[in-house]
């Protein structure tokens, strides 16, 4: 009789450790691939944070569909082999059921036939894999390139008197895809681009691509990359005697505020929605910006909210897909994702379809600046 009470009651206790294991295997598990190291450092951290918000409100609120979200996240040190290794892992060891990913997009590019063989949809902050069998399993939540370009071209043309331009670049897929976009619509706004150069992410001197934009007489220097270059070249700029406005990509507003100490009003910055709140009208998309940014600053304060307000749309996104499908399936996930029309996020409106998995339609950015230390939108 002891015999069987204790075999009984060491049943129980290995039945009561099984518990956390079986209830964690119930969660609903959101993979990460960002570049929490590297160039895509600044963006990727505070995409990361972002979802981790979003699945917090989700959780807080008894998840989706009786699942808790659990967020995994991989550092793939913002290069394209290493975002293998670590989608791989995610994939193979941690069963994740969905990814939602940063803005790394030769990483995301690379990795993209996993996902298509493993039937796992990804909603991404970067462009879209470039082969065609890829795109069905892969969304994005990043606006076409061609807005950040011709809001900045929208500017010269209407503001300045400047009809002169270079281009200046770094060679990852989404620069070179902004590149392509500025050489193509730069005549429709009565503008030359007379100098394209390309720099590396980790250059120190960015003067003699400078110096050739202002020999070939370009009066504006559109600057298309991200990180520590664009202080670079704000300084290369001042120390040439270089009469350029420089006009950059969308960024952390942290970068920004050094680059303007530089350069004061020469300087002008793509900035996005949630970066100029106050500055929004009221209406759905400031009802929006404010869901997110409410525990956003209570958490992380005056910390610039335009990456991670984005990873929170591609959770918010995701669970939405999840709620149409009735589904966690891979299959039909992928096809909810593509008949979501009308998603109100942090960025703007967001209409899927089968032929359309970037879902902004509608150029949401405006042009700002920074004066006395704060943002200011001139366009």
């Amino acid at each position: 009789m002891k015999t069987s009470t204790a075999l009984a009651a060491a049943l129980a206790a290995c039945l009561a450790s099984a518990l956390p294991q079986m209830a964690s295997a119930q969660d609903y598990k959101i993979g990460v691939s960002a570049g929490l190291t590297g160039y895509a450092a600044t963006v990727d951290r505070a995409w990361r944070d972002g979802v981790e918000l979003a699945a917090a409100a989700v959780n807080a609120k008894g998840g989706v569909m009786g699942r808790k979200i659990q967020v995994i996240v991989e550092d793939n040190r913002s290069e394209p082999q290493e975002s293998v290794t670590v989608y791989r892992k995610m994939l193979s060891s941690d069963k994740v059921d969905v990814f939602v990913s940063g803005c790394v997009s030769a990483g995301n590019f690379a990795a993209a036939g996993l996902l298509l063989r493993a039937k796992v949809p990804m909603m991404l902050c970067s462009i879209l894999p470039q082969l065609a069998e890829h795109l069905p399993w892969a969304f994005t939540t990043l606006p076409p390139a061609g807005f950040e370009v011709d809001k900045r071209l929208e500017f010269l043309k209407e503001k300045t008197q400047i009809r002169k331009i270079a281009v200046l670049h770094d060679p990852t897929p989404y620069a070179n895809l902004q590149k392509t976009v500025a050489e193509r619509n730069a005549a429709k706004y009565g503008l030359e681009i007379v100098s394209i150069e390309q720099y590396k992410q980790d250059d120190a001197d960015l003067s003699v691509q400078i110096s050739k934009a202002r020999s070939a007489g370009a009066g504006a220097i559109l600057k298309i990359g991200l990180g520590g270059t664009t202080l670079t070249a704000a300084k290369n700029i001042k120390q040439l005697g270089a009469d350029m406005l420089l006009l950059t990509s969308l960024e952390d507003l942290a970068v920004f505020g050094p680059v303007a100490e530089v350069l004061g009003d020469k300087f002008f910055f793509v900035a996005s929605p949630s970066q100029v709140y106050e500055a929004l009208p009221n209406g759905p998309l400031k009802t929006s910006i404010k869901a997110f940014l409410d525990p956003w600053r209570e958490k992380y304060r005056d910390r610039d909210p335009n990456w991670a307000s984005r990873g929170w749309d591609g959770v918010m996104l995701t669970v939405a897909a999840v709620e149409q499908a009735k589904s966690f399936e891979g299959e039909k996930l992928r096809a909810a994702f593509e008949e979501l029309k009308g998603f109100q996020g942090t960025t703007g409106v967001y209409n899927f379809r089968p032929d359309l998995h970037q879902g902004i339609t509608d150029n949401p950015f405006v042009l700002a600046t920074i004066q006395n230390g704060a943002v200011k939108v001139v366009q």
